[in-house]
């Protein structure tokens, strides 16, 4: 039997936002591609858990899945239809056809027994309005909305995601440069017409997640530098990883943490054709987890090069 979203997150149908948003977290981690590559099941393991997020943590689209289960994706999360629709349900299990519905479909309120729920929308959403529509002629179908969580690397680089709406599965091209907040339109993939009307459109709402060692600053990125005391005292070319790739940086002598090495035009592409941002290295001096007593002299040799008092300015 397949799993509902909450089991697919691990949660109970009570859990509150911090909990669904924190499993979810620990799970995309887990199953994220960066830390599985080539993994195929982890990685429609990372997919299930997206999409599972994708509804339980969006108010209302939990409350539709709550009372509807995944017949509320078949109303493409619409409130309005949701409404007629229980008053559909109400009138049915009262046995009579009230609100306009008219006829007598028998109704399980529970399971929706023996009911084709496709049916009951078609009914529902076109047969109430059938004589007007008919004067009016071809009726174009509704949008759908829907929200994709998407990985920094694909944010940067471009993607393709697959996601479940509407019943049906759809492939989603993910141009490189997209933000948190960028929509994309797949024309034709939403409501369907009536007598002859074009179909909606489905407009993917965009959600980049965090990177466990990148932030990102409108185009560009940040990301900290481990380097040991002797490459930031005598300097250092270290080989550092991009996305898609690996660069360069040097490290002159004398480099204090803090200290920002730029690789330019590796940041974050400009959707509209504008330029990329840039990629920082920042450095972070480390020290051993450990310091042998041989270097104890030397780290005395070292405390001697240091002219007053390094925090003479710092105030508060």
């Amino acid at each position: 039997m397949a799993q509902d979203y909450y089991q697919r997150l691990g949660v109970s149908r009570s859990a509150n936002a911090d909990e669904i948003k924190k499993a979810y977290r620990a799970l995309a981690r887990k199953y994220h591609p960066d830390y599985n590559p080539n993994s195929k099941s982890a990685e429609e393991s990372f997919k299930q858990v997206t999409e599972a997020f994708e509804v339980l943590g969006d108010v209302k689209k939990r409350k539709l899945y709550d009372e509807f289960g995944d017949d509320a994706a078949k109303m493409g999360w619409d409130e309005k239809k949701a409404e007629n629709f229980r008053a559909y349900r109400n009138a049915s299990a009262a046995g009579g056809r009230g609100n306009g519905f008219g006829g007598g479909m028998p109704f399980d309120p529970e399971t929706m027994g023996g009911v084709d729920f496709e049916s009951i929308l078609g009914e529902m959403f076109g047969g109430a309005r059938g004589a007007r529509s008919r004067r009016n002629g071809p009726r174009p179908g509704g949008d759908f909305e829907t929200r994709l969580e998407v990985s920094l690397h694909d944010a940067v680089l471009g993607g393709e995601q697959t996601i479940a709406v509407n019943g049906k599965r759809l492939s989603v091209k993910i141009p490189a440069g997209v933000e948190t907040g960028s929509r994309i339109r797949l024309a034709g993939q939403g409501e369907p017409g009536e007598r002859g009307g074009p179909a909606g459109d489905l407009f993917v709402d965009l959600h980049v997640q965090p990177h466990p060692f990148v932030r990102r600053e409108g185009q560009d990125l940040y990301v900290d530098l481990p380097v040991t005391i002797k490459e930031a005292a005598l300097g250092a070319d270290l080989k550092v990883p991009i996305f898609g790739g690996s660069g360069v940086v040097t490290v002159r002598p004398g480099t204090q943490s803090g200290t920002k090495l730029r690789l330019r035009g590796k940041g974050v592409p400009g959707l509209k054709g504008t330029a990329p941002g840039d990629l920082y290295f920042v450095v972070q001096v480390k020290l051993p987890a450990e310091i042998p007593e041989s270097a104890h002299k030397a780290l005395e040799t070292i405390e001697k090069a240091y002219h007053g008092d390094i925090r003479a300015d710092l105030k508060l």
